[in-house]
């Protein structure tokens, strides 16, 4: 089976040679895992690795982003990205909020506002027909969409919690704006793509470790109205749709499968409810999951013969399809490079490193994948 194949069998539920897989890692494990393969390319990593899946994005044409003396970062809001040192490695974070302190629709400076017409949408095409049909082809990412997680990166967690709450018109302006700017940009990329983007990537962080991050009532009113005309907007094109959500969001799940949503995506197991043979039982005929190996405990913590279990678990329950296997987030630093081998090698999908198609060079307009698990472009994709 080609990845492509492999991959709409999970999602039909058709069968497949084996489990469809999704490597997510922070920079320093990539660069740890190509170190110990001897590779030069993310490409190649993901080769390796079996990843089924390859993402293609318009090129930006927007001005500069730009980079200041502290050596902080300017996203496509305003907003500004610095990188915090921790243990073992490092992470982008916001470091300068520009609609932290605007409490009136006047003093809103929309000037800072990305516009979906800078980027050159031209290049999607043939970034699709390099790929020839081989991988499941994806659009987007975590960040898109993301109206709790990316506006609090230019306004600030607390604020945005309390906007929810009471429905602030800021907030409400801030929201209508990420939702204009990703539609347009998603609709123009599908065009472009002429039904060859198999998966849009959209996110929000509806959960915590223990539970909803907001009401149900909530949810309704602010994220309902528009995922739902997202998704049938993604449909009307041939793409399924995927959704980033962190934490414990199953209380939402049976809403966004109403309003068109067909892959969760990171599913991590933090309460018994998001436990994988849980959600399986309770939404597996309507829903596909992506992720579900636990970054926070069995792919650091557990041993070989425990991540090895868990997998194995995974391919039994999903044996027809359902499940593509990755990790819950990006896997972190400090993670046993043996538990990450072990994770690919049960599901089957390592690669001979030495292999001469993993080395081989990109077709044009293939461009090697950028880290998934970072900003990208530092727009706030991702967590």
């Amino acid at each position: 089976m080609t990845p492509r194949q492999r991959v709409l069998g999970a999602l039909d539920r058709t069968g497949y040679d084996r489990i469809p897989v999704k490597h997510e890692g922070v920079p320093e494990v990539n660069s740890m895992l190509l170190d110990h393969f001897g590779l030069a390319t993310s490409e190649q990593l993901l080769r390796v690795l079996g990843d089924d899946f390859r993402y293609v994005a318009p090129a930006y044409t927007g001005p500069e982003l730009r980079r200041f003396p502290d050596g902080s970062v300017e996203g496509y809001w305003g907003e500004r990205y610095t990188y915090t040192q921790y243990e073992g490695g490092q992470y982008l974070e916001s470091t300068y909020m520009p609609f932290a302190d605007v409490d009136s629709l006047a003093d809103l400076d929309r000037s800072r506002y990305p516009s979906a017409d800078t980027f050159d949408y031209t290049t999607i095409g043939p970034q699709c027909e390099a790929l020839a049909g081989r991988y499941a082809v994806c659009f987007g990412g975590a960040g898109d969409m993301d109206f709790i997680n990316s506006i609090a990166r230019a306004r600030g967690v607390e604020r945005v919690l309390l906007d929810l709450a009471t429905g602030h018109p800021v907030y409400n302006a801030l929201l209508d704006a990420r939702f204009e700017f990703y539609y347009e940009m998603h609709e123009r990329a599908l065009a472009a793509a002429d039904g060859r983007i198999d998966i849009v990537h959209v996110g929000d962080d509806f959960g915590t470790q223990r539970g909803p991050l907001i009401s149900e009532a909530t949810f309704e009113k602010y994220f309902v109205p528009r995922y739902a005309a997202y998704f049938d907007m993604a449909h009307r094109y041939g793409a399924r749709t995927m959704m980033h959500m962190c934490g414990c969001v199953e209380p939402f799940l049976a809403r966004l499968i109403e309003i068109g949503l067909d892959i969760q995506d990171v599913v991590q197991p933090t309460t018994p409810e998001m436990g994988i043979a849980a959600l399986n039982d309770r939404y597996g005929d309507r829903l596909v999951f992506c992720g579900s190996m636990c970054v926070q405990t069995v792919l650091p913590y557990g041993s070989v013969d425990v991540v090895r279990r868990e997998v194995m678990r995974r391919c039994e329950l999903f044996a027809r399809g359902g499940l593509l296997l990755g990790p819950t987030h990006a896997i972190q630093v400090n993670t046993p490079l043996a538990n990450i081998l072990a994770m690919y090698e049960a599901a089957g999908s390592l690669a001979d490193p030495h292999d001469p198609t993993v080395t081989a060079p990109l077709p044009v307009y293939w461009p090697d994948q950028s880290d998934r698990a970072g900003l990208s472009s530092f727009s706030g994709a991702g967590d």
